[in-house]
């Protein structure tokens, strides 16, 4: 009787010394922003968003360099994200050749805008993407086509469009943190003023096969917000005329919307909520970042054509 009562005591013990050795690893592996896990989805998406636009401003305004890290380490995470969305999705990209050949081209532009190296640079970045065919050849996977055109997708995707934002940084013949600052400011009233006027009036859907819960009165919100901004920036931004503040508003609002769909229906056809989740309450560099990526070509092309005007 005794003998059975001490295998029993002795059984439960065991059991609660495995029960408290498994705390640490649960603990090991859990996010370093545990602490705002306790927070709703607004409360951290604020303390992200003003944490995380406080990094960028300070980058954006110091200079042109430390405008250069913060997005090539962007650019980087986001092709990152991207590649592993591909992935996801049961392709197989050039992962790591892709990523290597991005930031080059990110890198090259860059050079070429500050002068360091010669315009004719420019005709490097074909040749760089034309070594994916040929690493290809040595990898034997199967769908090279396949392969080789995801690889490129990301490339077109996110680096070019980054790359692009550096000639619109350049765009006035030296680096304007005005350009880059402003139009993020733009694009964070957009988003914001789309965020709660959605919540507060949205009925109408914008594209529901898309994203169901976008609407109109949040699209309407967003841009009466942003063309708020870009008339203020006019006074304080004097890099670039009112006008041209609320056309980048215009192209940020309209073709910054279109992104942000773009980038949703990526992730619905995988059912995925988020591209990542390093930014708490935002998701990935994707889900903080799709607007810009298709408004910057846009950005660029309107900046470099009208010039001086």
């Amino acid at each position: 009787m005794n003998d059975n009562i001490d295998y029993t005591v002795g059984s439960a013990l065991k059991k609660e010394k495995k029960k408290k050795k498994e705390v640490p690893v649960a603990e090991a592996q859990t996010s370093p922003f545990t602490a705002l896990n306790g927070l709703s989805n607004l409360q951290q998406r604020l303390i992200a968003g003003i944490l995380g636009g406080l990094f960028i401003i300070g980058s954006v305004c110091w200079n042109e360099w430390s405008f250069f890290a913060l997005f090539f380490g962007i650019t980087l995470l986001s092709m990152m994200e991207f590649y592993k969305l591909i992935i996801q999705d049961n392709k197989r990209p050039n992962r790591i050749p892709g990523l290597i050949i991005g930031m080059m081209i990110f890198t090259l532009v860059f050079l070429i805008q500050k002068n360091i190296l010669s315009s004719k640079s420019f005709f490097l970045i074909p040749p760089l993407m034309c070594l994916l065919f040929i690493h290809e050849l040595y990898i034997n996977k199967k769908k090279p086509i396949s392969n080789v055109a995801f690889t490129i997708i990301g490339l077109m995707y996110v680096a070019i469009p980054f790359s692009l934002l550096i000639v619109a940084a350049f765009s006035t013949g030296t680096y304007s943190y005005q350009i880059i600052l402003g139009s993020l400011l733009l694009l964070w009233a957009s988003d914001s003023g789309a965020y709660f006027s959605g919540k507060t009036f949205g009925k109408t859907k914008l594209f529901e096969r898309v994203s169901p819960k976008k609407t109109w009165e949040g699209s309407v919100g967003g841009a009466v917000l942003s063309m708020g901004v870009a008339v203020g920036l006019s006074y304080y931004f004097t890099d670039l005329a009112l006008w041209k503040w609320l056309v980048l508003s215009g192209i940020i609002v309209v073709v910054g919307s279109y992104g942000d769909l773009v980038e949703s229906s990526f992730k619905r056809s995988l059912k995925l909520k988020d591209s990542g989740s390093l930014i708490p309450g935002h998701g990935g560099f994707l889900d903080r970042f799709d607007g810009l990526l298709l408004a910057a070509p846009f950005i660029a092309a309107f900046l470099v054509m009208v010039g001086e005007y």
